[in-house]
């Protein structure tokens, strides 16, 4: 009887785990076209993107608490003209929301997940970690925006952007890709060299490191202000102050903008390596 009671009881402790899991995960799976863009929105947790072996966009999210409860938060898809983006969405009813200087500061929107830029998502003191694993095809334009976390997207085969405010950023795309960080360095490889626009990489406290094709031609502003500046790229130097602290010249024939800016860190520049 004795022997029962703690097989049961064995029993009873491994289904704890998979049940918890079960509530404080997330899955979805589902085809978005190629040029079309899956979006990812966080504000506490790390992004992590790989290249999916099909065509099926796919994204797990895994959810955790200290002393908010992690049930309080969602994760929600939206989905307009073929793009999808998912949000973690935190409580904020009656939660006054952060306006920027000359709008009121009583506006007490409450979250919403829309794609692109619109919307609005704030955690409000809540405290729920919310880590996402992407699988992307190729093809599919990949955009990943988290606040406190680290982004990771790394062996993707379409062009992607990637923004953070607390976190390292790794990207490597054989398309176009941009990443914005302000506490974090920033090593990235854009396999594709004709970009329309500006391509931007900027981080506050962090090094940059970016590989580009060789061919690659453009109009190079690099800023940094406690940090070196190196290139493996031959650069026709236009202007350039305080011991190589602002660099601006022409790589190649030049005719598209590339801007780098950091302020405590250094930038190199590099042949993307096969």
């Amino acid at each position: 009887m004795l022997r029962a009671f703690v097989i049961s009881l064995c029993l009873s402790a491994l289904a704890l785990p998979a049940s918890a899991q079960s509530v404080n995960d997330f899955q979805w799976s589902g085809v978005v076209p190629a040029g079309r863009t899956i979006e990812i929105k966080g504000v506490n947790g790390s992004v992590r993107a790989e290249l999916a072996m099909g065509t099926q966009v796919e994204v797990r999210a895994s959810k955790r608490g200290r002393r908010s409860d992690p049930a309080g938060v969602t994760v929600q898809t939206v989905s307009e003209d073929g793009n999808v983006t998912i949000c973690a969405m935190y409580p904020s009813e009656g939660q006054p929301v952060w306006r920027p200087r000359g709008r009121s500061s009583r506006d007490r929107r409450p979250n919403e997940c829309r794609v692109g830029t619109n919307g609005h998502i704030g955690s409000h003191d809540n405290d729920v970690v919310v880590d996402f694993v992407v699988r992307v095809p190729a093809g599919v334009r990949f955009v990943g925006k988290t606040v406190n976390g680290g982004i990771d997207a790394r062996g993707l085969k379409s062009d992607a952007d990637v923004k953070t405010v607390n976190g390292r950023i790794d990207l490597s795309t054989t398309g176009v890709g941009s990443a914005e960080t302000v506490n974090g360095s920033i090593d990235a490889s854009v396999g594709a060299s004709t970009w329309t626009g500006v391509l931007d990489f900027n981080t506050v406290n962090g090094s940059i490191v970016l590989r580009l094709p060789k061919n690659t031609s453009t109009n190079l502003r690099a800023e940094m202000l406690n940090g070196h500046f190196d290139s493996e790229f031959p650069v026709t130097v236009q202007s350039f102050s305080g011991r190589k602290r602002r660099v601006v010249g022409v790589i190649g024939s030049g005719g598209r903008d590339l801007e780098l800016e950091t302020v405590n860190g250094s930038i190199d520049l590099r042949f993307v390596t096969n």
